[in-house]
């Protein structure tokens, strides 16, 4: 097994005491799944993801439960140790890549960084592996983008990039939490064809998470539905979309935006 995570939960100190974002949450990924967290905002399933990457402040935040990665608990491993599985073992892409990407800076480097972190790669080669992870997530004209900058490039193309430099190491687990949100929806079903590509041909397991049932039916194989930080139903996607057993995943399936409604409103149903 992958990915193991038993009985995560997740607590914030408040006022009152302390507010669970997740609860009692277990899941396990094999090596090349594909399996969809999704849920309305607030229920958890992106406070999961950055426990997985160890993204949390531990000072200001209470994990507890398991997270064990090829048999490796991460939930006892200090920051320096989680920081050689960030990039490499493990990547993840955010919904919004203007605030992950450095404006200042130019593609190239960009996509380089885990490169530049985890290996003693010279320039030459980092440079030939950034135009493979770029072409890979679908870039076209590596080299010409390698010298660009952010604000040159559309959001489509941006989002990409984000994929590449997550991709540059050849992760054995991507998470990818809400890549496709702020995209319109032709764009969107390209990135998730680039996303199922990149599963096919690299092996590489990917979690995504979204709030809408209809993008995790076009590229996962499994997927988990979460409320108010607890997991209410999972099971094979086609499953859970045609006979969903939970009034709540109902729902969501409800509340999916039909193609013209997507066409009208642009892409954030």
């Amino acid at each position: 097994m992958m990915l193991q995570i038993e009985h995560l939960k997740i607590a914030f100190p408040n006022p009152k005491g302390h507010f669970e974002a997740v609860k009692d949450f277990s899941l396990h990924v094999e090596e090349g799944q594909v399996i969809g967290i999704v849920g309305e905002s607030g229920s958890g399933k992106s406070m999961t993801a950055h426990a997985i990457m160890g993204l949390l402040d531990r000072k200001s935040v209470q994990v507890s439960g398991s997270i064990r990665f090829e048999g490796v608990e991460l939930l006892d491993l200090t920051r320096s140790q989680m920081r050689s599985y960030q990039g490499k073992d493990l990547s993840i892409i955010f919904q919004e890549p203007m605030t992950s990407l450095n404006p200042t800076m130019k593609i190239g480097p960009q996509v380089e960084e885990a490169l530049r972190i985890h290996t003693k790669m010279p320039p030459k080669e980092r440079k030939q592996r950034a135009l493979e992870a770029m072409a890979l997530a679908g870039l076209p004209n590596g080299e010409q983008l390698y010298h660009q900058y952010p604000h040159q490039l559309s959001g489509g193309m941006r989002q990409r990039v984000m994929i590449a430099a997550a991709l540059v190491l050849r992760p054995k687990l991507l998470i990818a939490d809400e890549p496709t949100t702020a995209l319109d929806v032709t764009i969107q079903a390209q990135i998730l064809d680039t996303l199922k590509a990149i599963n096919r041909k690299e092996g590489i397991a990917i979690l995504f998470i979204s709030h809408d049932l209809g993008v995790i039916r076009a590229l996962c194989h499994h997927v988990v539905v979460m409320q108010q930080g607890e997991i209410v139903e999972a099971g094979d996607v086609e499953q859970v979309f045609h006979h969903p057993q939970q009034a709540y995943t109902q729902r969501l399936i409800a509340s999916r935006p039909t193609r013209t409604k997507l066409k009208a409103g642009g892409s954030h149903g």
